[in-house]
This record gives structure tokens, sequence and C-alpha cells, in this order.
């Protein structure tokens, strides 16, 4: 990627961030860990994509623009705290994660990753997938690593189950964000 033409986006993206962060009584001095893929982990090859990002919703819900159509995607196996919920308080750490989110994705082209076990659609209607950047890094398990989402399973056991596991303990032991950081 070619950063000098993303700049003014970048700087208007961080912006907004410090600016939602404050309305929403979020901590502006939060600093999230740096986005690293995981060792051993590699985007596989049956994503589909490369899909452009149109909007970051929140920190679990992004979306993508496929085959014209502007597509709602949730992150299987993440929650994140509450930002834009109706007839609900913004929670603790849900400015955070939707300004991570935004980070790892705004500006972005992501591929998508199903998971039979989790079926296509979600209730809202929106795609269930596993988010990949092309530096081989899962969106979906960044957002645990920083402490930002918890690990959480709908119904039943999906592949990357156990990694989300032990990545939410690992946040939670390094005390990182909802875990200690911010809330």
């Amino acid at each position: 990627m070619i950063w000098g033409k993303f700049l003014p986006a970048v700087a208007l993206a961080g912006a907004f961030a410090g600016a939602l962060l404050v309305a929403c009584g979020g901590d502006t001095d939060f600093v999230p860990i740096e986005a690293q893929p995981e060792p051993g982990l590699s985007m596989p090859p049956a994503v589909e994509g490369p899909f452009p990002v149109t909007r970051v919703v929140d920190g679990d819900t992004v979306r993508v623009l496929i085959k014209g159509q502007d597509t709602a995607v949730r992150l299987i196996g993440i929650d994140t705290p509450e930002t834009v919920a109706p007839n609900r308080p913004v929670e603790c750490a849900g400015p955070e994660a939707s300004v991570y989110a935004e980070q790892l994705m705004s500006g972005e082209d992501v591929y998508l990753e199903l998971d039979a076990s989790q079926g296509t659609y979600d209730n809202y209607n929106r795609i269930l997938a596993y988010a990949w950047l092309e530096d081989d890094l899962m969106v979906n398990l960044a957002m645990i690593d920083a402490g930002l989402a918890q690990e959480y399973t709908y119904d039943i056991p999906y592949a990357y189950q156990q990694l989300f596991q032990q990545a939410e303990q690992d946040a939670k032991d390094d005390l990182l964000g909802l875990w200690g950081q911010i809330c």
C-alpha cells in the first residue's frame, strides 16, 4: 500500500477517533498493542476477496463492497462492547474497540473466510466471517489480542475457538484493554 496516498484519510480517521472517544467518555490515553500476525497462522487459500472496506460499524461489524453491494459482515468468534446498539448505552471500551477496528481496516481490503460450522448469515442478515488483511493478520484475533474483544461462541464451536480462547486468557493475564487498562 502507498501510505502517502492515504495519509489525509488516516489523519481524518485519527481526529474522528479522538472526538469519538471524548464524546463517549473513552480513554483518549489508551494505546492498544500493535497488531501482529499470529506466528504460524496464515490466511488460508479458501478465502474470498479482496473486498474494499466501506465502513467500520464497530469493533465486531464491518461493511464491505461485494459485487457492487455494500454488505455487512459480523466477525466470527468475538464480541466487542456496544457503541451503536439501539436503546443501549455505550459500554466500557466500546469506543476504543471501534477505533482500533477502524485503524486496522479503514481504507483496506479484507479477505473473508467463512466457517461452515457457523452458517453464512446471522439473524441480522450479516455475513459471518473471519476478516483477514493481506499481511496474514486476522482482524478477529487482533481484536482479542489487544483486549478489545471477548471470545464469543454463539452456539457451537468454530474453527479458531481454542486459539481465540487462549488469546483472551493472555489479554486477561496481561491486563490489556477490557481486562485492566480501560475498564
